[in-house]
């Protein structure tokens, strides 16, 4: 199935309805209603034996014997009849098709026929579409919309009827609205790629219950968000919620680590979606994240502060000059700013106006309680018309809150028609304000696609070797003294561990290590040591450790009688003095694959509430952002001034488990906990890991794809010269800034097709940062001067069906005649019918004859346009070339 077939639905030139009715209440006369007064231009062809006409439209008596073939039909008959239905509308050449509703037992049937005819379905259990620039109302919903830049995107016809009445009731116009039912076919995933490419949306709005395949939705996701912005709301936060809503959902903050990193926002309550909503609609880019806030009194001033403190939001902090400007009579002027209940009209303008001149600020949240000296409609009134004679008006981000009902409906109203967000509370102003903050930081985490730091080592041959020898021998689950090996060819130490069957020779190893040591349990029936007292520290002496020993062997037979008992750990004793304990974890969610939680030591988590969550693969900055949050949502708490937490190396330590995660799928889970940070020191002290075989692509397992180390590749130019073939990083951004640099001009023009100054970080960001699912740059590069440089690149790009890709190659100028543009293209050639793509696409221009001979020696067909100046290439892939 392709996009292709989307534009049957979404755009449709004909639409017939199957069991249209003249009975008011059913679903074919509401569906040809709805279609009728939407203004729909194309042919509307009712299907029924029943009536000669429905709604004044001339009926047909099946669908055999419609005149044309409808793009778009929609089933609003019994559910009984829908595999009949669905094979005469595919016999009919039908492209797409909206089921109203379908018994579970119906559905695999469904997918198959709509999958042997092509045809394209939305639902069941749909609500339908409203596209209302075509003038297209295809749903069932009684509230007609008017025009808009918002898309809505809904996997609940509930939520999607609440959201158009309130809607409605705003006077907000949508592009597209879209309830997708079950989603069968059609996907989030694949109306993201449609809107990500749709010229009347500027922003999409998704409410979420559940996802069909994690993988795809991040990454039309990442790349639809590189256009848009994208908020997201999803229920089912808890077992219960989601055993309601029967879905499986998997861990909630899982969800959030995934739309953190495609660059997404989550709102989490439908108080917050209108929210995000109306800031969505007047959304500019945020400069900045200092807010300023302004109001006619401290108390709704303080709930504001209040809520942006909850938020971690920040304040903006104003130079003593600037605020002498301000209120030069008001001892306390700050940030808030209180301009007092006497405050007028002409107090508020001018004090707005200093605000917008100021650079110290990047926001400004201007609050209006009701007043008898600055009445609330007036100062709505005046204070647009500032704002909009203000230079600065279009830098600076704007929200008001006018708070009361009655005398304030009017003046919320001018708002929300000049363009201005506002809001009824000071609160919604705040997190609206805080949405477009996280968004931000969405949006530059957004820039770091998963790659691995280039110093990081791992001998992976010796884990995957240490990993199968386990499963060979039937252990499936190893701790902490088993696991030692695995974790050191990633860099990962463990304190040194021995086993001990009983307290003597618990004594024994304890004489030939050194005290002080640790004794811990070893029993595969009790999950925590803790319920037996089962860790003992500090054991100094050999009568303190027999002691020890056989107290916890004691306890087990006294309270655990059925347990296993493997013995003792005996282990070195770590220096815990001024060192914090955390817990790392690893866990399969059903959703998301393997994730990777973080929090403190020393607790069992309620994983949601207590431990921050990240998808694999991580870089170091990836990582750090996710100690960062831990530390300010207070998940972790930074424990001594004199020795704070070493956030770099922590977030080492993140990236080398990532590592290991990503290149062992035979790891389910592995638990380290605690782990001893002590300034730069971090010792791994108990670590249980659980493994079991696996079979298949590595890679699949994960939501986001990790950097293609298998794509590494060393080869000789003609000049003998060694160089690296691989896929670009992240961190090559410095580098393609060289390399462009020593590119002609014209060379640069052949593959651009425009005269190009220089590339800004944003443009060569997108050039590095790369999703590797739909798209692959190679480059290749040699060492010069003690460091790497690129002289080459080639690029593909694939459609969102994964079917075609554009490829392009540049070689350095200085460089040509060396086989490397040859060499680049054979290997995008190899990958990309690895990749499964069924043919490659490139442009050029006439006077590059250098590509245009190479793409004819590599069988590429080669059509050459004069007329349009340009030269098209396409090369088929299900078979190599000869």
């Amino acid at each position: 199935m392709s996009q292709r077939g989307l534009e049957g639905l979404l755009k449709p030139a004909s639409i017939a309805v199957i069991g249209a009715s003249t009975r008011p209440g059913r679903a074919g006369y509401l569906m040809m209603r709805n279609l009728l007064a939407g203004g729909f231009s194309g042919p509307i062809l009712p299907v029924t034996p029943k009536y000669k006409a429905v709604c004044g439209v001339l009926a047909w008596r099946d669908i055999a014997s419609l005149p044309l073939s409808p793009d778009l039909a929609v089933i609003c008959t019994h559910a009984d009849r829908n595999l009949e239905l669905l094979n005469a509308l595919g016999e009919r050449g039908c492209k797409a098709c909206i089921i109203l509703s379908a018994p579970e037992s119906q559905l695999d049937a469904l997918k198959k026929c709509a999958s042997a005819w092509q045809i394209r379905l939305l639902g069941p259990n749909s609500l339908g579409l409203l596209a209302p620039w075509q003038g297209l109302n295809a749903s069932f919903s009684p509230v007609p919309i008017a025009r808009g830049k918002l898309a809505f995107i809904s996997q609940s016809a509930a939520v999607s009827n609440t959201i158009l009445d309130w809607a409605q009731q705003r006077q907000l116009g949508f592009s597209w609205f879209i309830a997708l039912g079950d989603s069968l076919d059609i996907d989030v995933d694949d109306l993201l790629d449609f809107l990500a490419r749709d010229g009347k949306t500027s922003a999409i709005l998704l409410y979420l219950e559940h996802l069909s395949d994690a993988r795809r939705f991040v990454s039309a996701a990442r790349s639809a968000a590189r256009n848009k912005p994208i908020l997201v709301i999803k229920s089912g936060r808890s077992p219960q919620a989601q055993r309601l809503l029967k879905t499986h959902a998997g861990l909630d903050a899982a969800w959030d680590a995934a739309i953190q990193r495609a660059g997404l926002l989550r709102v989490h309550d439908t108080h917050e979606l209108f929210s995000a909503v109306e800031t969505l609609s007047y959304m500019r880019p945020l400069r900045g994240e200092r807010l300023m806030i302004v109001s006619n009194g401290a108390a709704p001033a303080a709930l504001a502060l209040d809520q942006l403190d909850a938020r971690n939001g920040k304040l903006a902090t104003l130079s003593d000059e600037m605020l002498a400007t301000l209120l030069p009579a008001a001892a306390d002027a700050g940030n808030p700013l209180d301009l007092k209940d006497d405050a007028t009209v002409e107090r508020y303008l001018q004090t707005v106006s200093r605000l917008m001149d100021s650079q110290e600020i990047d926001a400004l949240l201007i609050i209006h309680a009701p007043s008898a000296v600055a009445p609330a409609t007036e100062t709505a009134r005046q204070l647009i018309e500032t704002i909009a004679q203000h230079p600065r008006a279009r830098q600076m981000t704007l929200l008001t809150n006018w708070c009361g009902e009655f005398s304030s409906q009017e003046a919320r109203r001018l708002f929300s028609d000049a363009g201005i967000p506002t809001y009824r509370t000071p609160e919604g102003a705040v997190t609206a304000f805080m949405h477009m903050v996280e968004y931000r930081r969405n949006q530059k985490q957004l820039r770091e696609t998963p790659a691995l730091p280039v110093n990081l080592t791992a001998n992976t041959t010796d884990a995957h070797r240490l990993i199968q020898q386990a499963l060979d021998e039937g252990a499936n689950r190893l701790d902490t003294h088993e696991v030692q090996d695995i974790l050191r060819a990633y860099g990962l130490n463990t304190l040194p561990t021995w086993i001990a069957s009983d307290s003597a020779e618990a004594v024994h190893i304890a004489g030939q290590t050194g005290y002080p040591v640790a004794l811990k349990l070893r029993s595969p029936d009790i999950p925590h040591k803790s319920d037996v007292q089962g860790v003992m520290l500090s054991l100094r002496t050999a009568s303190e450790v027999q002691q020890a020993a056989d107290a916890i062997i004691d306890r087990v037979r006294l309270t655990w009688p059925q347990a296993r008992v493997h013995g003792l750990l005996v282990q070195s004793m770590a220096n815990r003095a001024g060192a914090q304990e955390l817990r790392m974890l690893v866990e399969q969610d059903p959703v998301f694959g393997p994730v990777i939680l973080l929090g403190e030591g020393g607790i069992e988590w309620q994983t949601d509430r207590q431990a921050v969550v990240a998808l694999p693969p991580l870089n170091m900055t990836l990582a750090r952002y996710l100690v960062i949050q831990a530390l300010k949502s207070g998940k972790i708490r930074s424990r001594s001034a004199q020795q704070p937490l070493d956030v770099t190396g922590i977030s080492e330590v993140l990236v080398r488990v990532s590592h290991l995660i990503v290149d062992c799928p035979q790891i389910v889970r592995l638990d380290i906990h605690p782990l001893l940070a002590a300034g730069s020191e971090f010792s791994l002290l108990d670590v249980n890991m659980q493994l079991a075989a696996f079979s298949g692509e590595a890679e699949s397992r994960l939501a986001i794809r990790p950097y293609p180390h298998a794509l590494e590749e060393r080869i000789t130019l003609k000049n003998g010269e060694r160089c690296l073939f691989r896929p670009i990083l992240p961190e090559d951004e410095p580098l393609l800034r060289a390399f462009i640099a020593q590119v002609t001009k014209e060379d640069l023009y052949y593959r651009y097709f425009s005269e190009i100054n220089e590339f800004t970080h944003e443009d060569l960001a997108n050039m590095t940062q790369i999703d590797y699912d739909r798209e692959m740059a190679l480059v290749a590069v040699r060492p010069f001067q003690g460091a790497d440089e690129i002289i080459g690149v080639t690029r593909a790009i694939s459609d969102a069906d994964n079917i075609d890709a554009e490829f392009s190659v540049l070689v350095r100028s200085d460089l040509k005649g060396l086989g490397l543009g040859r060499r680049l293209l054979e290997k995008m050639i190899d990958y990309t019918r690895q990749h499964g793509l069924n043919q490659l696409n490139g442009i050029t221009m006439p006077g590059n004859r250098g590509m245009i001979t190479l793409a004819r020696k590599l069988g590429f067909a080669v059509d050459v346009q004069l007329e349009d100046g340009i030269v098209t290439l396409s090369l088929p892939l299900s078979a190599p070339a000869e």
